[in-house]
């Protein structure tokens, strides 16, 4: 269903809302542009996808949520490798034999708003990610270091300030199991100048304040670490352009 443009539409790059008098509508998911998303197109995330698909990640972990669009797309991509038979058992959606999506999330407003904190979201109803309302340092601590969770797939999207990024990384990279997985949000030197930045940013004033995920993923250590920079190096004016993506995996 991942490739199928109504259902990105319907449930992945929107909400389905309704207005005052009942009748359904389409609300875009918060930050899905910073991703190239469209209401027909998933941007990166089709790539996050593939990747949770092809190294068959159970237990998927994002650090910082926007809207919830890539929580929507590490959960689907496991029901989806349910659905392929490759994860066998039941198929609920965040329990059990298919893994969980954790979401990690402070709510506290920096770097943006969540929309998704009354529990009737369209995101919680629909996609029922486990969601951890507290710092990421917090949930480290005292979550998934307590439980002995190790982690497939992990995509740090938080606090972006330099010294955020790189406390993010050094403590969930201790996690992750032995092909795991991790992805950086924002890291494009170049999207700053080339993006199209909209109201809703203008308006925040902290656009230019985000240059800790540039900064960090500049420096890792490629001795220790596999790095793959994608960026729209081609944007287009007018049309949505991601604002670049680190894959990373430990050699």
């Amino acid at each position: 269903m991942i490739i199928n443009q109504e259902f990105i539409r319907c449930e992945i790059t929107n909400n389905v809302e309704f207005d005052e008098v009942g009748d359904e509508k389409l609300v875009n998911v918060p930050y899905r542009w910073s991703h190239g998303a469209t209401d027909d197109h998933l941007g990166d995330g089709l790539i996050i996808y593939s990747l949770i698909q092809f190294m068959r990640a159970k237990i998927c972990v994002c650090l910082g949520s926007g809207g919830g669009f890539i929580p929507r797309i590490m959960t689907q991509a496991r029901l989806d490798l349910h659905s392929q038979k490759i994860f066998d058992g039941t198929r609920d959606i965040n329990w059990g034999d298919i893994g969980t999506t954790f979401v990690v999330d402070a709510t506290n407003g920096v770097g943006g708003n969540v929309n998704w904190m009354n529990e009737e979201s369209f995101f919680r109803r629909v996609y029922s990610p486990r969601i951890l309302n507290t710092t990421t340092e917090d949930a480290f601590y005292n979550f998934f270091v307590k439980q002995e969770i190790k982690i497939d797939y992990l995509h740090i999207d938080a606090g972006h300030s330099y010294e955020n990024v790189k406390e993010d990384f050094e403590l969930y990279t201790q996690l992750l199991s032995p092909n795991g997985i991790v992805s950086i949000h924002d890291t494009d030197p170049n999207y700053a100048d080339k993006f199209i930045v909209t109201q809703e940013v203008k308006d925040r004033g902290d656009h230019d304040d985000w240059t800790g995920p540039i900064k960090f993923s500049q420096e890792i250590d490629t001795n220790v670490w596999e790095k793959i920079n994608l960026f729209n190096h081609g944007i287009v004016k007018n049309k949505p352009s991601s604002t670049g993506i680190t894959i990373i995996r430990k050699k």
